[in-house]
């Protein structure tokens, strides 16, 4: 089964637009991704419409953040692609009818919804200012390998 990783992808290309002061056309993010253009302007469009990137067109145009690092949580990336599922897992839905399976589905049902939510919960915690104070982190110890753990 083919995970979906917008999300992580689209996290991906947050941080690689922070802390610029110049906009990163679709192309050079899509080569970044090793996707298409099309794909990066689709992924961001319900960022734009959320207040987080802006856009603009022609010479010099492309995608810049329209916001802080420290107001956009991993949730709210989330919510603006349209809340995929974060879970893979699903039941069996081949005999509706068969208690057995009625009973799996419902426990299972519970279980899910109860780790979404979790899941959710801490998503809303970290911020992009979080995951690129990490980067810093790790950029620095790349630079000095003396202090990294190998």
């Amino acid at each position: 089964m083919k995970r979906d990783s917008r999300l992580s992808g689209l996290l991906h290309v947050l941080l690689h637009m922070a802390g610029r002061d110049d906009p990163v056309t679709s192309e050079n993010l899509a080569r970044i991704m090793q996707t298409n253009p099309v794909v990066i302007r689709r992924i961001m469009a319900g960022l734009r419409k959320r207040g987080y990137v802006r856009s603009r067109k022609g010479h010099g145009g492309g995608w810049a953040l329209a916001c802080d690092l420290a107001d956009i949580t991993l949730r709210d990336v989330h919510e603006a692609l349209g809340e995929p599922e974060l879970l893979a897992i699903g039941h069996r839905t081949e005999a509706p009818s068969c208690l057995v399976e009625q009973a799996v589905n419902a426990a299972l049902a519970d279980s899910f919804r109860e780790a979404e939510a979790m899941l959710l919960a801490r998503l809303g915690t970290i911020t992009l200012a979080t995951l690129h104070a990490d980067f810093r982190g790790r950029l620095a110890l790349r630079a000095h390998p003396e202090g990294s753990c190998l």
